[in-house]
């Protein structure tokens, strides 16, 4: 990365809630993770290594420690930062979660200044069709039925303005899409009306993203959504019944260049012919006794920003010869977390 380029990264830690106390002080001790044979202390090792490594002037955190009465994203998040000695040491939040997980922002205060500026109207419980704010209600017929359903998000996107010292204006929003597993449901028939359901609410959550992506795009706004969207391009048989992949929406659908976003992995992953794709998330299943790769985490750009010809990159512990090369940092990937971080550089964007 040159000082003329600016690098973001979206990041999904799993579970970096349960590093911290109530009082935002991190365990750093034996004590077992939710990282599979995995200790406290050694995950924070391993996030401390990869965080080093990114060297990122904005790191979008999925999965962020908790916000409640007790507890504080912003205070476990610098807390950590100070103990590694990163430059992205600054943190910031917008709606706190109905989850244990929030989305959040970490940056370089040198290099950004950064606020939540929320938009879109506040909803009433009736909710709105029409992009409301990201804390409220959507409404949507996601059966085709004529009746449309009322949508919320349990992790709602985090909207940021972003400025850099040199003085150019970026719109961030960061994301954690609703997953389309059918957690709960009992036999293949309860299983796969869930599934369907869940997946109709994800494709709704993506409509509504894509409703604000619309928004600054037509006030010409440079533009990036980050984050995971537990969906992609191919991922389930459920596209085929719906037409598209939540992805697909955010992207854009419409043929004019400058209504669309950017992500080369996305694209990739779409145009391919024989299932070949970038992955950013590696899971193990118990029952086949294997892991499981996806693409699930993205960063997708405004057709400005995509005229710099930034470059994005997955942090993949397998798949990148450079972090193959460093022994240290292809353990601390693993460790660390079940995704992978995506990074993108933006040249001449100071």
């Amino acid at each position: 990365m040159t000082q003329r380029s600016l690098r973001l990264a979206t990041y999904n830690v799993e579970w970096f809630n349960a590093l911290f106390d109530d009082h935002g002080r991190m365990l750093d001790d034996s004590e077992p993770s939710t990282r599979y044979k995995t200790s406290r202390g050694e995950q924070l090792g391993a996030l401390g290594v990869v965080f080093t490594a990114l060297d990122a002037d904005g790191i979008m955190i999925i999965e962020a420690p908790d916000t409640n009465g007790k507890r504080s994203t912003v205070k476990a998040l610098e807390t950590f930062a100070r103990a590694v000695g990163l430059r992205a040491r600054k943190a910031l939040i917008g709606f706190p979660s109905d989850t244990e997980q929030e989305i959040a922002f970490l940056y370089d205060p040198d290099r950004l200044s950064a606020r939540h500026d929320a938009i879109g109207n506040s909803s009433t419980s009736h909710g709105s069709s029409d992009a409301p704010r990201f804390d409220g209600t959507f409404r949507y017929d996601l059966d085709a039925d004529n009746v449309s359903e009322t949508i919320r998000f349990s992790k709602p996107p985090l909207e940021l303005a972003v400025t850099t010292t040199g003085g150019t204006k970026l719109r961030l929003i960061g994301v954690h899409a609703k997953s389309k597993n059918p957690y709960g449901a009992v036999g293949h028939e309860a299983q796969m009306r869930l599934a369907i359901e869940n997946r109709r609410k994800q494709l709704a959550q993506c409509l509504w993203l894509r409703q604000r992506v619309d928004g600054h795009l037509a006030k010409g706004d440079s533009l990036v959504v980050m984050g995971d969207f537990n969906d992609g391009p191919g991922i389930d048989e459920f596209e085929k019944l719906f037409g598209h992949s939540g992805v697909e929406i955010v992207l854009g659908t419409m043929p004019d260049p400058a209504l669309k976003l950017a992500d080369p992995h996305a694209t990739m992953a779409l145009q391919s012919k024989v299932g070949f794709a970038p992955t950013t998330a590696r899971f193990y299943l118990a029952p086949q006794k294997r892991y499981f790769e996806a693409l699930l985490d993205f960063i997708m750009v405004s057709s400005d920003l995509a005229a710099k010809s930034p470059d994005w990159r997955i942090w993949h512990p397998f798949n990148d010869p450079r972090i193959l090369d460093i022994p240290e940092l292809h353990k601390a990937l693993l460790q660390a977390s079940d995704h992978f971080p995506v990074t993108i550089d933006l040249p001449d964007v100071i």
